[in-house]
């Protein structure tokens, strides 16, 4: 799929699995979720959903933060064999995961950092630039994705859940790309089987551009109405 549904599953995966996860403990972490939880975790999982896409040098994250994610992604490309192959197995997003709870678990400001770019990747995934001035538009994505890291820091955000949103995101791209016609080596680098190639729709299609893009974007409308108790946050007159 294209970067901004692959970012869209993610913020609705995420959304989707909030009921689930609150109050829930794992390996000893429970989990709380609340505003800023929810939140935070959907632009995380959003971005996330696009970091299997690092290993190909056109794509919408390698292209966000310049020298920094073309390098990396050249990187990727070589280390897991091409565009999707290693970076679309369950072993990478257990990589990622693994290393984003670390993260989280090594240092509150690591883990900020973390969250900022991540959330960064978001935004540039869902569109939020201008195409014809990418210094403006890149600058404007700074700003704005430092002030909700800020906002959310400010909030007492818990970010205990990092690795889990992570591997979500890569879980959700994979879903999403098994749902087109290329399919994905989930058993990489065990087998290089393809699940799901060939059998279907068409990568920025009619099927995407008229069902998935605009289904996951009521998604996310609905579980915003749904997860929030708008009464308490909205001011009261």
């Amino acid at each position: 799929m294209m970067g901004h549904s692959h970012a869209l599953s993610g913020a609705v995966g995420w959304m989707a699995l909030v009921p689930v996860l609150d109050g829930t403990e794992v390996l000893g972490i429970t989990f709380h979720m609340g505003p800023g939880e929810i939140i935070a975790g959907a632009l995380v999982c959003a971005g996330s959903a696009l970091i299997p896409d690092l290993d190909h040098k056109s794509a919408t994250i390698t292209q966000t933060y310049g020298i920094v994610t073309k390098t990396l992604g050249a990187f990727l490309n070589w280390a897991f064999g091409g565009h999707r192959n290693g970076t679309h197995s369950l072993l990478f997003a257990l990589i990622m995961g693994a290393i984003a709870q670390g993260t989280s678990l090594w240092s509150e400001m690591a883990a900020q950092i973390f969250v900022f770019l991540l959330i960064g990747i978001a935004f540039n995934g869902l569109g939020f630039g201008m195409d014809k001035n990418r210094t403006a538009s890149g600058v404007i994505n700074a700003m704005v994705t430092a002030g909700i890291t800020l906002a959310l820091y400010s909030a007492g955000t818990d970010y205990t859940w990092l690795g889990a949103a992570v591997a979500l995101g890569c879980l959700l791209h994979f879903a999403g790309d098994i749902a087109t016609h290329m399919g994905v080596p989930l058993l990489w680098p065990f087998s290089g089987y393809r699940v799901g190639q060939n059998i279907g729709f068409k990568t920025d299609g009619k099927v995407e551009r008229n069902v998935v893009t605009p289904a996951l974007t009521i998604a996310v409308v609905l579980y915003g109405f749904y997860l929030f108790d708008w009464p308490e946050l909205l001011p009261r007159s």
